[in-house]
């Protein structure tokens, strides 16, 4: 099965970037009075849990193990 290995290596490749790439989040905070607007907008830049991050690389791992084995 090709369909297997090919979301193996896609999982394997979103894990390790969940682990190096920061997610961004912002987020507003004021008020709106009329046609004025006072505030501030902060962002955070966030990282996925690392037992994500292994867990799709684990999953990618065995996805690959089973189509490689399906091929034969």
């Amino acid at each position: 099965m090709r369909n297997l290995l090919v979301i193996g290596v896609i999982l394997v490749v979103l894990g390790i970037a969940s682990l190096l790439v920061p997610i961004p989040h912002r987020e507003r905070h004021g008020i709106d009075a009329g046609g004025v607007s006072i505030g501030v907008t902060t962002t955070q830049r966030e990282r996925v849990h690392p037992a994500v991050g292994a867990v799709l690389i684990a999953g990618g791992v065995l996805l690959i193990i089973a189509g490689a084995r399906k091929t034969r």
